[in-house]
């Protein structure tokens, strides 16, 4: 199975889109399941449902930053490490338009109110989202990069 399907099968299982994409690498970022799973669970929603950064992206730059990141104080390794997030921050809204959750959400007809209550999951929540095909492609992403390095 690849990361994208198994992130898109996490995401169908009930967690948000930040942890699925993170949870969907535990096995290249040598972390348990989890751990995983509440170290991103903050992020979905577009960050706690704020419908800021979407929640795919999030994950996937958390698992950029566990495998890529930096932990010196060198400012070479902090402006590489950066410009690797920008550069897969744009592949992203150069498929999807943004990275912004209600931009994406409004774009296709949802509601991307801030708030309230997460929707209960059922197909028709699956039918009108966007985001297990979000999922899919911020892991895709990750993956892509994974093997140009």
């Amino acid at each position: 199975m690849s990361h994208a399907q198994r992130a898109v099968e996490l995401f169908e299982k009930g967690y948000n889109c930040a942890q699925a994409v993170f949870t969907a690498f535990c096995d290249v970022m040598g972390l348990e399941e989890e751990a995983a799973l509440r170290l991103s669970s903050s992020f979905g929603g577009g960050m706690g449902r704020m419908r800021e950064v979407c929640g795919a992206v999030s994950g996937a730059f958390m698992v950029l930053g566990m495998l890529y990141g930096y932990s010196d104080l060198d400012p070479e390794s902090k402006k590489a490490h950066y410009a690797l997030i920008r550069g897969a921050a744009e592949k992203f809204k150069e498929q999807n338009g943004s990275i912004i959750c209600r931009e994406l959400l409004s774009g296709a007809g949802v509601d991307s109110s801030a708030g309230g209550e997460p929707e209960k999951r059922t197909e028709a929540y699956y039918k009108k989202r966007p985001c297990r095909e979000l999922v899919e492609i911020a892991a895709q992403i990750v993956d892509d990069i994974i093997e140009s390095r």
